[in-house]
């Protein structure tokens, strides 16, 4: 059984001194449902060899295989890796694992969230959990900024949620099984792409709607857009979704030109 990672909540309220009904009632019901789970891990074990051959054909998919990585750059190189949508597929394929991830504390005060990530192997019993604290605030490339907006603090907290729990559930799925499937992923990126060239005409007016022109992808990629192939669009696919998800800001991705001294002295029409 897997659980979906938006299971966040947002208490502000203080936590009160006695326990409620309502409360008393949802513990023993968390219970339940644990003790239920195991019992059922137990009853039915998973098939290995029908969990390999689920992420064997899932693997194969396009659509999971370019959503399979991302990739953002920090401190001047590249840093990837495979993403939580392919450990969310993987654990479904595994079968008999459960994750979450969760608000315990809101302190708008001190501009901080306490968050808890976990993933559970119910049938092995195998579980990785984290506590961490996230701070009410985002890096743009014009330094540090305080959000205080509550949308923006829950889409801040849920995307730091969601990497601690992709790093849980690969804690808990063995290694061999990740490593084939991120193997695959790869032979499905690197494959031919059907409508090539419409794809990456997409591609570039989706770009475009967020301000980025052609120059900038060209210099992101290191190949003219006349040269583009099946691995760049790829990696403009992967890149796009890092930035639709908020991975990455815009201005990480896609840094502005910087202005120099010799830029504000020289002269007009220079």
């Amino acid at each position: 059984m897997t659980n979906a990672i938006d299971r966040i909540t947002t208490p502000n309220l203080p936590t009160p001194g006695h326990l409620g009904q309502a409360t008393a009632i949802e513990q023993s019901r968390a219970v339940a449902e644990v003790q239920a789970a195991v019992i059922a891990a137990k009853q039915m074990p998973r098939d290995i060899d029908r969990a390999m051959a689920d992420m064997r054909r899932s693997c194969a998919q396009p659509a999971l295989a370019v959503r399979a990585f991302f990739s953002f750059p920090r401190a001047g190189q590249a840093v990837s890796g495979p993403s939580i949508h392919l450990a969310r597929e993987l654990a479904r394929c595994w079968g008999n694992i459960q994750y979450g991830v969760a608000e315990l504390r809101r302190d708008d005060a001190a501009g901080i969230s306490e968050m808890q990530a976990f993933a559970w192997d119910v049938e092995t019993n195998t579980r990785s959990a984290s506590i961490f604290i996230v701070p009410h605030r985002k890096d743009t490339q014009r330094g540090t900024k305080d959000i205080t907006d509550l949308r923006d603090i829950y889409e801040n907290n849920a995307n730091q949620g969601a990497r601690r729990v992709r790093e849980a559930i690969f804690a808990v799925l063995p290694g061999w099984y990740t490593q084939e499937a991120q193997d695959l992923c790869r032979a499905t990126i690197a494959g031919p792409v059907p409508d090539l060239g419409k794809k990456i005409d997409a591609a570039v007016q989706a770009y475009g709607k967020r301000g980025i022109t052609v120059a900038q992808l060209e210099e992101k990629l290191g190949v003219r857009r006349a040269d583009w192939g099946g691995e760049e669009f790829t990696q403009l696919d992967i890149l796009f979704g890092s930035l639709r998800r908020g991975e990455i800001s815009q201005d990480e991705a896609f840094p502005p030109a910087r202005v120099t001294t010799d830029d504000l002295t020289a002269p007009a029409g220079a």
